[in-house]
C-alpha cells in the first residue's frame, strides 16, 4: 500500500511542478520567457483552468503527504531500522581516584 501512495505522490509532484511552471507570471520577468498576451490560450491566459487544476494538484499533494506519513508511522518498525537507544552514561568513562588517594565523604 505504501509504494502505491509514493507513487502516486511522486506523480503528482512532478504534475504540480509543470502546472506551476506552465502559468504565467503577472509582468516582469514572465515577459522575457514568453508570458505576453500573445499565448496559446488566448489574450486572458488560462489562468482559471491551470490555476484550478494547480490547486487540486496542490489538495492531492498534501494528502498523499499527510496519507503517507500516518501510514509509515501507524505500522510496527522492525529492530533492525529502529535506532538502538542507549543510555548516556553507560557511554561516559567512569571517574577513578588517582592512586593512592581516597575521597572522604564530606560532614
Amino acid at each position: 500500500m505504501d509504494n502505491v501512495i509514493l507513487t502516486l505522490h511522486i506523480i503528482v509532484c512532478v504534475l504540480l511542478i509543470i502546472f506551476v511552471l506552465l502559468q504565467s507570471g503577472k509582468e516582469g520577468m514572465g515577459v522575457i520567457f514568453g508570458g505576453g498576451s500573445s499565448s496559446l490560450f488566448g489574450s486572458t491566459g488560462a489562468g482559471g483552468i491551470l490555476s484550478r487544476v494547480t490547486a487540486i494538484a496542490a489538495i492531492i499533494f498534501f494528502c498523499t503527504s499527510l496519507g503517507y506519513s500516518v501510514f509509515i508511522s501507524g505500522r510496527e518498525s522492525s529492530s533492525a531500522s529502529r535506532v538502538k537507544q542507549v543510555n548516556i552514561e553507560e557511554l561516559m568513562p567512569q571517574e577513578q581516584a588517582p592512586a593512592g588517594l581516597e575521597t572522604v565523604p564530606a560532614e
